[in-house]
């Protein structure tokens, strides 16, 4: 009832499968269906108060200009009916002339005059409609194009409750473990964090708050778990992404220690230990 949707249905400018979809919800919802009432209402006081009504020297110059001259038509009348008299009288005596009814003439005339007054009026009561409407589609718009950034924002509110939900779920189980692992020589001012828990075979990194150097789009970092003297993949990662908070690695059970390498982009079956950037024990 907030999105726009209804006031597109009375103004016509919806598809049919939207146009059904309105007149299903409106069936199912008594609120729905009185606020298209409503709508519709608001919608044809809003013409009427935008009615003109021509003025009255506007009809009286209209008519004068439709008004035939009396008096040329009631002498050609009788001229005509002066000759139809002679010509009837020469050739049968007893025949009966009847004359033109003036009343009926300007009947007509003045009914085809009223009616094209209504017809003038009509078309400019439809395009102040006209215009009214175009306004109300252009603040619909407006209406709706606001609707959606407050929609994204509060998008982007929900991910960042969601966000901080979840790294407080990991900082405060104590079945996580937080390993740091700190710069090598590679590396030396790199450090990130990592959270292991064992017992739900989950591996956590703190993707924002972590320091690595920036690498180019043909390599990827890597981490690692080494797991009694062995390297172990856990997956790989494109370093600091303010937009993301934790990423999940690969499942694991148990490990002595984690490591990142920087390796070609997509991973290496084994790491590449001249490329070592951090690393920590458990």
């Amino acid at each position: 009832m907030e999105s726009g949707i209804l006031e597109l249905y009375v103004l016509g400018d919806l598809s049919p499968e939207e146009k059904l979809k309105v007149e299903e919800m409106a069936t199912l919802y008594p609120e729905v269906k009185a606020e298209l009432a409503e709508i519709e209402k608001t919608l044809g006081e809003l013409a009427d108060s935008y009615a003109i009504e021509p003025s009255e020297g506007l009809r009286d110059n209209f008519l004068s200009k439709l008004t035939f001259n009396e008096e040329d038509t009631n002498t050609s009348i009788s001229n005509v009916n002066l000759n139809n008299k002679q010509q009837t009288f020469s050739s049968h005596n007893n025949a009966k002339v009847i004359p033109l009814n003036s009343s009926k003439l300007n009947f007509y005339k003045y009914s085809f005059a009223a009616c094209f007054t209504l017809l003038i009026m009509s078309i400019a009561a439809l395009f102040v409609l006209y215009n009214n409407l175009q306004e109300s589609k252009e603040q619909l718009a407006v209406l709706q194009s606001s609707n959606q950034d407050y929609a994204n924002q509060v998008n982007y509110l929900d991910k960042k409750v969601e966000s901080t939900n979840e790294i407080l779920s990991i900082y405060t189980n104590p079945d996580f473990k937080l390993v740091e692992l700190k710069g090598t020589a590679n590396s030396p001012e790199s450090k990130m964090l990592v959270a292991f828990n064992p017992k739900e075979q989950k591996v956590m990194i703190d993707m924002k708050n972590m320091s690595m150097p920036a690498h180019d789009e043909n390599h990827q970092y890597q981490l690692w778990a080494l797991v009694d003297g062995k390297p172990v993949d856990l997956g790989v990662f494109d370093g600091v992404n303010p937009e993301a908070v934790m990423k999940k690695m690969k499942a694991i059970d148990k490990a002595q220690a984690f490591a990142v390498t920087l390796e070609p982009k997509g991973g290496s079956v084994n790491p590449t230990l001249e490329k070592m950037m951090v690393m920590g024990a458990i």
